[in-house]
Protein backbone atom coordinates (compact mmCIF):
# COMPACT_ATOMS: atom_id res chain seq x y z
CA UNK A 1 0.00 0.00 0.00
CA UNK A 2 1.31 3.44 -0.98
CA UNK A 3 -0.22 6.36 0.99
CA UNK A 4 1.18 9.03 -1.33
CA UNK A 5 -0.20 7.32 -4.42
CA UNK A 6 -3.58 6.88 -2.75
CA UNK A 7 -3.75 10.60 -2.01
CA UNK A 8 -2.66 11.40 -5.56
CA UNK A 9 -5.38 9.13 -6.91
CA UNK A 10 -8.00 10.82 -4.75
CA UNK A 11 -6.81 14.29 -5.82
CA UNK A 12 -6.85 13.20 -9.48
CA UNK A 13 -10.49 12.18 -9.13
CA UNK A 14 -11.37 15.51 -7.50
CA UNK A 15 -9.66 17.49 -10.28
CA UNK A 16 -11.27 15.41 -13.06
CA UNK A 17 -14.67 15.94 -11.43
CA UNK A 18 -13.99 19.71 -11.32
CA UNK A 19 -13.08 19.72 -15.02
CA UNK A 20 -16.19 17.75 -15.95
CA UNK A 21 -18.32 20.13 -13.90
CA UNK A 22 -16.69 23.16 -15.57
CA UNK A 23 -17.34 21.63 -19.01
CA UNK A 24 -20.99 20.89 -18.15
CA UNK A 25 -21.45 24.53 -17.10
CA UNK A 26 -19.61 25.72 -20.26
CA UNK A 27 -17.02 27.47 -18.08
CA UNK A 28 -14.43 25.50 -20.07
CA UNK A 29 -14.74 24.00 -23.54
CA UNK A 30 -12.52 21.02 -24.38
CA UNK A 31 -12.80 17.56 -25.93
CA UNK A 32 -10.75 15.43 -23.57
CA UNK A 33 -8.73 15.69 -20.39
CA UNK A 34 -5.00 15.15 -21.02
CA UNK A 35 -2.92 12.77 -18.83
CA UNK A 36 -1.89 15.38 -16.27
CA UNK A 37 0.53 14.86 -13.40
CA UNK A 38 0.08 15.30 -9.67
CA UNK A 39 3.44 15.48 -7.95
CA UNK A 40 5.08 16.38 -4.68
CA UNK A 41 6.73 19.83 -5.11
CA UNK A 42 10.39 20.12 -4.16
CA UNK A 43 9.64 23.41 -2.46
CA UNK A 44 7.32 22.72 0.49
CA UNK A 45 6.07 26.29 0.16
CA UNK A 46 4.29 25.20 -3.02
CA UNK A 47 1.92 22.92 -1.16
CA UNK A 48 1.77 19.23 -0.39
CA UNK A 49 0.92 18.40 -4.00
CA UNK A 50 0.91 20.29 -7.30
CA UNK A 51 -1.01 19.65 -10.52
CA UNK A 52 -0.11 20.71 -14.09
CA UNK A 53 -3.51 20.00 -15.73
CA UNK A 54 -4.19 23.66 -16.59
CA UNK A 55 -0.98 24.08 -18.56
CA UNK A 56 -1.61 20.93 -20.58
CA UNK A 57 -5.13 22.08 -21.48
CA UNK A 58 -4.25 25.59 -22.65
CA UNK A 59 -4.22 24.71 -26.35
CA UNK A 60 -7.36 22.57 -26.45
CA UNK A 61 -9.38 24.88 -24.17
CA UNK A 62 -8.00 28.03 -25.88
CA UNK A 63 -7.52 29.77 -22.56
CA UNK A 64 -4.53 30.97 -20.60
CA UNK A 65 -3.25 28.30 -18.16
CA UNK A 66 -3.80 30.52 -15.13
CA UNK A 67 -7.43 31.13 -16.17
CA UNK A 68 -7.97 27.38 -16.59
CA UNK A 69 -6.36 26.71 -13.20
CA UNK A 70 -8.59 29.32 -11.56
CA UNK A 71 -11.71 27.75 -13.10
CA UNK A 72 -10.64 24.27 -11.93
CA UNK A 73 -10.15 25.57 -8.39
CA UNK A 74 -13.55 27.29 -8.45
CA UNK A 75 -15.24 24.03 -9.45
CA UNK A 76 -13.51 21.79 -6.90
CA UNK A 77 -15.85 19.86 -4.61
CA UNK A 78 -13.98 20.31 -1.35
CA UNK A 79 -16.47 18.16 0.53
CA UNK A 80 -15.56 15.12 -1.58
CA UNK A 81 -12.08 15.21 -0.07
CA UNK A 82 -12.14 16.52 3.47
CA UNK A 83 -8.33 16.54 3.73
CA UNK A 84 -8.01 19.55 1.40
CA UNK A 85 -7.24 22.65 3.43
CA UNK A 86 -6.32 25.18 0.76
CA UNK A 87 -5.84 25.37 -3.01
CA UNK A 88 -4.18 28.18 -4.93
CA UNK A 89 -2.91 28.98 -8.40
CA UNK A 90 0.79 29.72 -8.81
CA UNK A 91 3.37 30.46 -11.48
CA UNK A 92 2.35 29.71 -15.05
CA UNK A 93 -0.74 27.84 -13.93
CA UNK A 94 0.20 25.22 -11.37
CA UNK A 95 -2.53 24.22 -8.95
CA UNK A 96 -0.98 23.94 -5.49
CA UNK A 97 -2.87 21.81 -2.98
CA UNK A 98 -2.38 22.03 0.78
CA UNK A 99 -3.76 19.21 2.95
CA UNK A 100 -4.78 19.06 6.57
CA UNK A 101 -2.48 16.74 8.56
CA UNK A 102 -5.31 14.30 9.34
CA UNK A 103 -4.43 12.08 6.37
CA UNK A 104 -1.05 11.40 7.97
CA UNK A 105 -2.51 10.09 11.22
CA UNK A 106 -3.48 6.82 9.55
CA UNK A 107 0.12 6.12 8.49
CA UNK A 108 1.41 4.64 11.79
CA UNK A 109 -1.35 2.01 11.91
CA UNK A 110 -0.48 1.00 8.33
CA UNK A 111 3.24 0.72 9.11
CA UNK A 112 2.59 -1.23 12.30
CA UNK A 113 0.33 -3.63 10.42
CA UNK A 114 2.77 -4.22 7.52
CA UNK A 115 6.01 -4.06 9.55
CA UNK A 116 8.91 -5.30 7.33
CA UNK A 117 6.50 -5.31 4.39
CA UNK A 118 5.90 -1.57 4.59
CA UNK A 119 7.27 0.07 1.48
CA UNK A 120 6.97 -3.10 -0.59
CA UNK A 121 4.67 -3.58 -3.57
CA UNK A 122 2.66 -6.62 -4.70
CA UNK A 123 4.37 -9.04 -7.11
CA UNK A 124 4.09 -7.66 -10.64
CA UNK A 125 5.05 -10.84 -12.50
CA UNK A 126 8.07 -9.30 -14.22
CA UNK A 127 11.36 -11.23 -14.13
CA UNK A 128 14.54 -9.20 -13.74
CA UNK A 129 18.14 -10.33 -13.85
CA UNK A 130 20.83 -8.21 -12.24
CA UNK A 131 24.36 -9.19 -13.25
CA UNK A 132 27.08 -7.53 -11.21
CA UNK A 133 30.69 -7.82 -10.08
CA UNK A 134 31.54 -10.62 -12.59
CA UNK A 135 35.23 -10.11 -11.77
CA UNK A 136 37.93 -11.95 -13.69
CA UNK A 137 38.77 -15.01 -11.53
CA UNK A 138 42.46 -14.23 -11.84
CA UNK A 139 43.03 -12.11 -8.75
CA UNK A 140 41.57 -10.58 -5.61
CA UNK A 141 38.39 -8.51 -5.55
CA UNK A 142 39.24 -4.80 -5.60
CA UNK A 143 37.43 -1.57 -4.71
CA UNK A 144 35.62 -1.37 -8.04
CA UNK A 145 34.26 -4.88 -7.44
CA UNK A 146 33.28 -3.82 -3.92
CA UNK A 147 31.30 -0.81 -5.10
CA UNK A 148 29.71 -2.84 -7.89
CA UNK A 149 28.75 -5.53 -5.41
CA UNK A 150 27.11 -3.10 -3.00
CA UNK A 151 25.25 -1.31 -5.78
CA UNK A 152 24.17 -4.46 -7.62
CA UNK A 153 22.96 -6.30 -4.53
CA UNK A 154 21.12 -3.24 -3.17
CA UNK A 155 19.51 -2.72 -6.56
CA UNK A 156 18.36 -6.35 -6.57
CA UNK A 157 16.92 -5.80 -3.08
CA UNK A 158 15.02 -2.67 -4.04
CA UNK A 159 13.65 -4.31 -7.21
CA UNK A 160 12.46 -7.25 -5.13
CA UNK A 161 10.85 -4.83 -2.66
CA UNK A 162 9.15 -3.09 -5.59
CA UNK A 163 7.46 -6.31 -6.69
CA UNK A 164 9.82 -7.77 -9.30
CA UNK A 165 11.03 -11.38 -9.37
CA UNK A 166 14.79 -10.85 -9.21
CA UNK A 167 17.73 -13.14 -9.92
CA UNK A 168 21.33 -12.22 -9.13
CA UNK A 169 23.92 -13.54 -11.55
CA UNK A 170 27.73 -13.68 -11.63
CA UNK A 171 29.28 -14.12 -15.09
CA UNK A 172 32.46 -16.15 -14.74
CA UNK A 173 35.09 -14.95 -17.21
CA UNK A 174 36.73 -18.37 -17.51
CA UNK A 175 37.53 -18.31 -21.23
CA UNK A 176 39.44 -16.15 -23.66
CA UNK A 177 42.74 -14.33 -23.70
CA UNK A 178 42.91 -13.43 -20.00
CA UNK A 179 42.61 -17.12 -19.07
CA UNK A 180 45.42 -17.99 -21.50
CA UNK A 181 47.62 -15.35 -19.84
CA UNK A 182 46.57 -16.64 -16.42
CA UNK A 183 47.59 -20.18 -17.44
CA UNK A 184 50.99 -18.96 -18.62
CA UNK A 185 51.47 -17.06 -15.35
CA UNK A 186 50.55 -20.08 -13.24
CA UNK A 187 52.89 -22.36 -15.17
CA UNK A 188 55.78 -19.91 -14.91
CA UNK A 189 55.33 -19.59 -11.13
CA UNK A 190 54.98 -23.37 -10.75
CA UNK A 191 58.22 -23.98 -12.61
CA UNK A 192 60.04 -21.18 -10.80
CA UNK A 193 58.92 -22.43 -7.38
CA UNK A 194 60.00 -25.92 -8.45
CA UNK A 195 63.53 -24.61 -9.07
CA UNK A 196 63.27 -24.20 -12.85
CA UNK A 197 64.82 -20.90 -14.08
CA UNK A 198 62.09 -19.84 -16.55
CA UNK A 199 61.16 -16.24 -17.45
CA UNK A 200 57.85 -14.82 -16.29
CA UNK A 201 55.46 -13.70 -19.10
CA UNK A 202 55.84 -10.00 -19.84
CA UNK A 203 52.09 -9.39 -19.61
CA UNK A 204 51.46 -12.06 -16.93
CA UNK A 205 49.59 -11.79 -13.64
CA UNK A 206 52.43 -10.81 -11.33
CA UNK A 207 50.43 -10.40 -8.10
CA UNK A 208 51.39 -12.11 -4.87
CA UNK A 209 47.99 -13.86 -4.83
CA UNK A 210 49.05 -15.93 -7.88
CA UNK A 211 52.25 -16.93 -6.07
CA UNK A 212 50.24 -18.00 -3.01
CA UNK A 213 47.86 -20.00 -5.19
CA UNK A 214 50.75 -21.87 -6.83
CA UNK A 215 52.39 -22.51 -3.45
CA UNK A 216 49.15 -24.15 -2.34
CA UNK A 217 49.07 -26.31 -5.45
CA UNK A 218 52.69 -27.36 -4.88
CA UNK A 219 51.91 -28.25 -1.30
CA UNK A 220 49.08 -30.53 -2.44
CA UNK A 221 50.41 -31.87 -5.75
CA UNK A 222 54.17 -31.72 -5.32
CA UNK A 223 56.26 -31.69 -8.49
CA UNK A 224 54.21 -34.31 -10.36
CA UNK A 225 53.04 -31.70 -12.88
CA UNK A 226 56.64 -31.33 -14.08
CA UNK A 227 56.25 -34.65 -15.88
CA UNK A 228 53.34 -33.36 -18.01
CA UNK A 229 53.60 -31.51 -21.28
CA UNK A 230 53.04 -27.77 -21.14
CA UNK A 231 49.45 -27.85 -22.46
CA UNK A 232 48.35 -30.46 -19.90
CA UNK A 233 50.18 -28.68 -17.09
CA UNK A 234 48.56 -25.35 -17.89
CA UNK A 235 45.12 -26.96 -18.11
CA UNK A 236 45.41 -28.60 -14.69
CA UNK A 237 46.96 -25.55 -13.06
CA UNK A 238 44.19 -23.35 -14.45
CA UNK A 239 41.42 -25.70 -13.31
CA UNK A 240 42.81 -25.87 -9.78
CA UNK A 241 43.49 -22.14 -9.60
CA UNK A 242 40.03 -21.20 -10.94
CA UNK A 243 38.37 -23.48 -8.41
CA UNK A 244 40.31 -21.75 -5.63
CA UNK A 245 39.70 -18.23 -6.97
CA UNK A 246 35.97 -18.77 -7.45
CA UNK A 247 35.69 -20.21 -3.93
CA UNK A 248 37.49 -17.11 -2.64
CA UNK A 249 35.22 -14.78 -4.63
CA UNK A 250 32.09 -16.56 -3.44
CA UNK A 251 33.18 -16.57 0.20
CA UNK A 252 34.26 -12.91 0.15
CA UNK A 253 31.07 -11.73 -1.51
CA UNK A 254 29.01 -13.80 0.91
CA UNK A 255 30.78 -12.06 3.80
CA UNK A 256 29.77 -8.81 2.07
CA UNK A 257 26.13 -9.92 2.22
CA UNK A 258 25.87 -11.05 -1.41
CA UNK A 259 24.50 -14.43 -2.45
CA UNK A 260 24.04 -15.22 -6.15
CA UNK A 261 21.27 -17.30 -7.66
CA UNK A 262 23.36 -18.24 -10.71
CA UNK A 263 27.07 -18.49 -11.48
CA UNK A 264 27.21 -18.52 -15.30
CA UNK A 265 30.37 -19.79 -17.01
CA UNK A 266 31.61 -18.02 -20.14
CA UNK A 267 33.33 -21.26 -21.11
CA UNK A 268 29.95 -23.00 -21.46
CA UNK A 269 28.94 -20.49 -24.14
CA UNK A 270 31.80 -21.76 -26.30
CA UNK A 271 31.37 -25.42 -25.36
CA UNK A 272 27.65 -25.36 -26.20
CA UNK A 273 28.22 -23.59 -29.50
CA UNK A 274 26.27 -20.48 -28.51
CA UNK A 275 29.01 -18.06 -29.61
CA UNK A 276 29.27 -19.64 -33.05
CA UNK A 277 25.47 -19.75 -33.33
CA UNK A 278 24.96 -16.06 -32.54
CA UNK A 279 27.66 -15.01 -35.04
CA UNK A 280 25.99 -17.17 -37.67
CA UNK A 281 22.61 -15.59 -36.89
CA UNK A 282 24.05 -12.08 -37.20
CA UNK A 283 25.75 -13.11 -40.45
CA UNK A 284 22.43 -14.30 -41.88
CA UNK A 285 20.87 -10.98 -40.91
CA UNK A 286 23.60 -9.17 -42.85
CA UNK A 287 25.48 -7.64 -39.90
CA UNK A 288 28.73 -9.64 -40.16
CA UNK A 289 31.35 -8.98 -42.83
CA UNK A 290 34.98 -9.97 -43.38
CA UNK A 291 37.95 -7.59 -43.53
CA UNK A 292 41.70 -8.15 -43.03
CA UNK A 293 41.04 -11.83 -42.30
CA UNK A 294 38.79 -11.02 -39.33
CA UNK A 295 35.00 -10.97 -39.02
CA UNK A 296 33.36 -7.71 -38.02
CA UNK A 297 29.96 -6.82 -36.56
CA UNK A 298 28.51 -3.67 -38.18
CA UNK A 299 27.91 -1.77 -34.94
CA UNK A 300 27.91 1.51 -36.91
CA UNK A 301 24.47 0.48 -38.16
CA UNK A 302 23.30 1.12 -34.60
CA UNK A 303 25.04 4.43 -33.97
CA UNK A 304 28.54 3.28 -32.99
CA UNK A 305 31.50 5.26 -34.33
CA UNK A 306 33.30 2.17 -35.62
CA UNK A 307 32.56 -1.50 -36.29
CA UNK A 308 33.84 -4.18 -33.90
CA UNK A 309 35.75 -7.42 -34.49
CA UNK A 310 33.89 -10.53 -33.28
CA UNK A 311 36.16 -13.23 -34.76
CA UNK A 312 39.89 -12.47 -34.91
CA UNK A 313 42.03 -13.32 -37.93
CA UNK A 314 43.33 -16.35 -36.01
CA UNK A 315 39.77 -17.67 -35.77
CA UNK A 316 39.34 -16.94 -32.05
CA UNK A 317 36.14 -15.16 -30.90
CA UNK A 318 36.56 -11.86 -29.09
CA UNK A 319 35.16 -11.12 -25.64
CA UNK A 320 32.51 -8.99 -27.37
CA UNK A 321 31.31 -12.02 -29.36
CA UNK A 322 30.91 -14.08 -26.19
CA UNK A 323 29.15 -11.17 -24.49
CA UNK A 324 26.63 -10.95 -27.33
CA UNK A 325 25.89 -14.66 -26.97
CA UNK A 326 25.61 -14.26 -23.20
CA UNK A 327 23.08 -11.43 -23.43
CA UNK A 328 21.05 -13.30 -26.05
CA UNK A 329 20.99 -16.22 -23.62
CA UNK A 330 19.74 -13.92 -20.84
CA UNK A 331 16.70 -12.93 -22.87
CA UNK A 332 16.12 -16.48 -24.05
CA UNK A 333 15.88 -17.52 -20.40
CA UNK A 334 12.74 -15.40 -20.18
CA UNK A 335 13.86 -12.28 -18.35
CA UNK A 336 11.70 -9.23 -19.03
CA UNK A 337 14.40 -6.83 -17.89
CA UNK A 338 18.17 -7.35 -17.94
CA UNK A 339 20.41 -5.07 -15.87
CA UNK A 340 24.22 -4.98 -15.88
CA UNK A 341 26.46 -3.12 -13.44
CA UNK A 342 29.70 -2.21 -15.24
CA UNK A 343 32.70 -0.01 -14.65
CA UNK A 344 32.69 3.37 -16.37
CA UNK A 345 35.48 2.17 -18.67
CA UNK A 346 32.84 0.04 -20.45
CA UNK A 347 30.93 3.13 -21.56
CA UNK A 348 31.49 2.49 -25.28
CA UNK A 349 30.33 -1.10 -24.88
CA UNK A 350 26.77 -0.12 -23.89
CA UNK A 351 25.61 1.13 -27.28
CA UNK A 352 27.25 -1.81 -29.06
CA UNK A 353 25.49 -4.33 -26.85
CA UNK A 354 22.14 -2.61 -27.25
CA UNK A 355 22.78 -2.59 -31.01
CA UNK A 356 23.54 -6.32 -30.96
CA UNK A 357 20.31 -7.04 -29.08
CA UNK A 358 18.37 -4.93 -31.59
CA UNK A 359 19.96 -6.89 -34.45
CA UNK A 360 18.89 -10.13 -32.76
CA UNK A 361 15.29 -8.94 -32.47
CA UNK A 362 15.16 -7.93 -28.81
CA UNK A 363 13.90 -4.58 -27.56
CA UNK A 364 17.06 -2.69 -26.47
CA UNK A 365 14.99 -0.84 -23.86
CA UNK A 366 14.80 -4.13 -21.95
CA UNK A 367 18.57 -3.90 -21.37
CA UNK A 368 19.89 -1.35 -18.90
CA UNK A 369 23.47 -0.76 -17.87
CA UNK A 370 24.58 1.07 -14.73
CA UNK A 371 28.00 2.60 -15.27
CA UNK A 372 29.98 2.99 -12.09
CA UNK A 373 32.78 5.48 -11.50
CA UNK A 374 36.06 4.81 -9.71
CA UNK A 375 36.67 4.54 -5.98
CA UNK A 376 39.56 6.23 -4.21
CA UNK A 377 40.48 5.05 -0.73
CA UNK A 378 41.67 7.59 1.83
CA UNK A 379 43.17 7.17 5.27
CA UNK A 380 44.09 10.23 7.32
CA UNK A 381 43.67 12.47 4.29
CA UNK A 382 46.11 10.41 2.21
CA UNK A 383 45.20 8.22 -0.77
CA UNK A 384 45.64 4.52 0.07
CA UNK A 385 47.00 2.60 -2.90
CA UNK A 386 48.66 -0.42 -1.35
CA UNK A 387 47.59 -3.27 0.88
CA UNK A 388 49.51 -3.66 4.14
CA UNK A 389 49.24 -7.42 3.77
CA UNK A 390 50.20 -8.02 0.12
CA UNK A 391 51.84 -4.80 -1.01
CA UNK A 392 49.34 -4.54 -3.89
CA UNK A 393 45.94 -2.87 -4.09
CA UNK A 394 43.64 -3.17 -1.07
CA UNK A 395 41.23 -6.08 -1.52
CA UNK A 396 37.56 -6.30 -0.56
CA UNK A 397 38.16 -8.85 2.17
CA UNK A 398 40.78 -6.55 3.75
CA UNK A 399 38.34 -3.64 3.60
CA UNK A 400 35.60 -5.69 5.30
CA UNK A 401 38.10 -6.77 7.96
CA UNK A 402 39.16 -3.19 8.67
CA UNK A 403 35.93 -1.14 8.45
CA UNK A 404 33.16 -3.77 8.62
CA UNK A 405 30.50 -4.84 6.15
CA UNK A 406 27.84 -2.32 7.21
CA UNK A 407 30.03 0.75 6.83
CA UNK A 408 31.51 -0.43 3.54
CA UNK A 409 28.15 -1.24 1.97
CA UNK A 410 26.40 1.93 3.11
CA UNK A 411 29.20 4.24 1.99
CA UNK A 412 29.44 2.50 -1.39
CA UNK A 413 25.69 2.73 -1.97
CA UNK A 414 24.92 6.23 -0.69
CA UNK A 415 26.42 8.02 -3.69
CA UNK A 416 25.07 7.94 -7.25
CA UNK A 417 27.10 5.36 -9.25
CA UNK A 418 27.73 8.12 -11.82
CA UNK A 419 29.87 10.03 -9.34
CA UNK A 420 33.44 9.30 -8.27
CA UNK A 421 33.59 8.03 -4.71
CA UNK A 422 36.20 9.06 -2.16
CA UNK A 423 36.02 6.39 0.55
CA UNK A 424 37.42 7.64 3.87
CA UNK A 425 38.50 4.57 5.84
CA UNK A 426 38.96 6.51 9.08
CA UNK A 427 35.46 7.98 8.81
CA UNK A 428 34.01 4.54 8.06
CA UNK A 429 35.41 3.25 11.37
CA UNK A 430 34.30 6.18 13.50
CA UNK A 431 31.67 5.57 16.17
CA UNK A 432 30.30 9.07 15.79
CA UNK A 433 27.43 10.91 14.15
CA UNK A 434 29.89 12.12 11.50
CA UNK A 435 29.83 8.61 10.08
CA UNK A 436 26.71 8.27 7.88
CA UNK A 437 26.05 4.60 8.59
CA UNK A 438 26.58 5.10 12.34
CA UNK A 439 24.22 8.11 12.18
CA UNK A 440 21.40 5.94 10.78
CA UNK A 441 22.09 2.86 12.89
CA UNK A 442 22.30 4.98 16.04
CA UNK A 443 18.83 6.35 15.34
CA UNK A 444 17.47 2.81 15.26
CA UNK A 445 19.38 1.84 18.41
CA UNK A 446 18.21 4.99 20.21
CA UNK A 447 14.58 4.12 19.54
CA UNK A 448 15.15 0.57 20.82
CA UNK A 449 16.58 2.18 23.96
CA UNK A 450 13.41 4.27 24.42
CA UNK A 451 11.31 1.10 24.46
CA UNK A 452 13.71 -0.58 26.87
CA UNK A 453 13.35 2.44 29.18
CA UNK A 454 9.55 2.27 28.90
CA UNK A 455 9.60 -1.43 29.78
CA UNK A 456 11.98 -0.87 32.72
CA UNK A 457 9.69 1.86 34.04
CA UNK A 458 6.62 -0.39 33.74
CA UNK A 459 4.98 1.97 31.27
CA UNK A 460 1.90 0.53 29.59
CA UNK A 461 1.28 1.59 26.00
CA UNK A 462 -0.60 0.47 22.93
CA UNK A 463 0.60 0.14 19.35
CA UNK A 464 -1.86 0.21 16.50
CA UNK A 465 -4.94 1.70 14.94
CA UNK A 466 -6.88 2.59 18.11
CA UNK A 467 -4.24 5.09 19.27
CA UNK A 468 -5.15 8.78 19.02
CA UNK A 469 -2.42 10.16 16.75
CA UNK A 470 -4.12 13.53 16.31
CA UNK A 471 -2.30 14.84 19.38
CA UNK A 472 0.87 14.92 17.25
CA UNK A 473 0.52 18.51 16.10
CA UNK A 474 4.11 19.80 16.23
CA UNK A 475 5.61 20.69 12.85
CA UNK A 476 8.42 18.22 13.51
CA UNK A 477 5.93 15.39 14.08
CA UNK A 478 4.01 16.19 10.91
CA UNK A 479 7.30 16.28 8.97
CA UNK A 480 8.24 12.83 10.27
CA UNK A 481 4.85 11.36 9.42
CA UNK A 482 5.06 12.84 5.94
CA UNK A 483 8.52 11.35 5.45
CA UNK A 484 7.30 7.95 6.61
CA UNK A 485 4.43 8.16 4.11
CA UNK A 486 6.93 8.74 1.29
CA UNK A 487 8.84 5.47 1.78
CA UNK A 488 6.83 3.30 -0.67
CA UNK A 489 7.19 6.02 -3.32
CA UNK A 490 10.95 6.19 -2.70
CA UNK A 491 11.18 2.43 -3.23
CA UNK A 492 9.16 2.66 -6.44
CA UNK A 493 11.28 5.50 -7.85
CA UNK A 494 14.55 3.82 -6.81
CA UNK A 495 13.48 0.66 -8.65
CA UNK A 496 12.30 2.41 -11.81
CA UNK A 497 15.36 4.65 -12.06
CA UNK A 498 17.88 2.00 -10.89
CA UNK A 499 18.93 4.27 -8.04
CA UNK A 500 19.47 2.34 -4.78
CA UNK A 501 21.37 5.34 -3.44
CA UNK A 502 17.97 7.02 -2.98
CA UNK A 503 17.18 4.52 -0.23
CA UNK A 504 20.43 5.25 1.60
CA UNK A 505 19.73 8.97 1.34
CA UNK A 506 16.16 8.41 2.54
CA UNK A 507 17.44 6.52 5.59
CA UNK A 508 19.76 9.43 6.38
CA UNK A 509 16.85 11.89 6.07
CA UNK A 510 14.63 9.88 8.42
CA UNK A 511 17.48 9.51 10.91
CA UNK A 512 18.09 13.25 10.76
CA UNK A 513 14.44 14.04 11.48
CA UNK A 514 14.49 11.60 14.39
CA UNK A 515 17.70 12.87 15.98
CA UNK A 516 16.45 16.45 15.82
CA UNK A 517 13.09 15.46 17.30
CA UNK A 518 14.65 13.38 20.06
CA UNK A 519 16.83 16.32 21.12
CA UNK A 520 13.83 18.65 21.50
CA UNK A 521 10.85 16.52 22.56
CA UNK A 522 10.21 14.10 25.42
CA UNK A 523 8.71 10.79 24.37
CA UNK A 524 8.19 9.33 27.85
CA UNK A 525 6.11 11.74 29.93
CA UNK A 526 3.07 12.18 32.20
CA UNK A 527 0.51 12.89 29.44
CA UNK A 528 -0.52 9.30 28.67
CA UNK A 529 -2.30 10.11 25.39
CA UNK A 530 0.64 12.07 24.03
CA UNK A 531 3.12 9.49 25.31
CA UNK A 532 1.21 6.70 23.59
CA UNK A 533 1.12 8.61 20.29
CA UNK A 534 4.82 9.43 20.45
CA UNK A 535 5.75 5.82 21.20
CA UNK A 536 3.77 4.81 18.14
CA UNK A 537 5.67 7.44 16.16
CA UNK A 538 8.98 6.07 17.44
CA UNK A 539 8.02 2.52 16.51
CA UNK A 540 7.17 3.41 12.91
CA UNK A 541 10.44 5.33 12.54
CA UNK A 542 12.25 2.25 13.84
CA UNK A 543 10.46 -0.01 11.35
CA UNK A 544 11.09 2.23 8.36
CA UNK A 545 14.78 2.71 9.17
CA UNK A 546 15.19 -1.06 9.52
CA UNK A 547 13.40 -1.63 6.20
CA UNK A 548 15.55 0.94 4.39
CA UNK A 549 18.75 -0.48 5.88
CA UNK A 550 17.76 -4.00 4.87
CA UNK A 551 17.44 -2.85 1.26
CA UNK A 552 21.00 -1.54 1.20
CA UNK A 553 22.21 -4.67 2.99
CA UNK A 554 23.02 -3.06 6.35
CA UNK A 555 22.02 -4.28 9.81
CA UNK A 556 19.73 -2.37 12.18
CA UNK A 557 21.32 -2.86 15.65
CA UNK A 558 19.25 -2.63 18.84
CA UNK A 559 22.07 -1.05 20.80
CA UNK A 560 25.42 0.57 20.02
Amino acid sequence: MNPIEEIKSALRSVIIAALEKARAERALVFEEIPPFVIEVPRDKGHGDFACNAAMLMAKSARRAPRDIARIIVEHLDRDSMAHIQEVDVAGAGFINIYLRPQWLYDIPALVLEMKEGYGSAPRNGRRVMVEFVSANPTGNLHMGNARGGAIGDSLANVLNYAGYDVEREFYINDAGNQIEIFAESLEARYLQLSGKPVPFPENGYAGQDVVETVKGILAREGDRLLNLDSAQRRKLLTEMALEEKLAYIGKTLESFGINYDVWYSEKTLHENGLVDAVIQELRQKGYIYEKDGAQWFATTAFGDDKDEVVIRANGMPTYFAADIAYHQEKFRRGFDWVIDVWGADHHGHVGRMKGAMTALGFDPERLDVILMQLVRLYRGGQIVRMSKRTGTTVSLDELIEEVGRDAARFLFVMRNPDSHLDFDMELAKQQSLENPVYYVQYAHARICSIFRQAQAAGIKYRLGGDVDMSVLTAAEEIAILRKIAEFPTEVEIAAKTLAPHRIARYALDVAGLFHSYYNHFRVLQDDQTLQNARLNLMKVIQIVIANALSIVGVSAPQQM
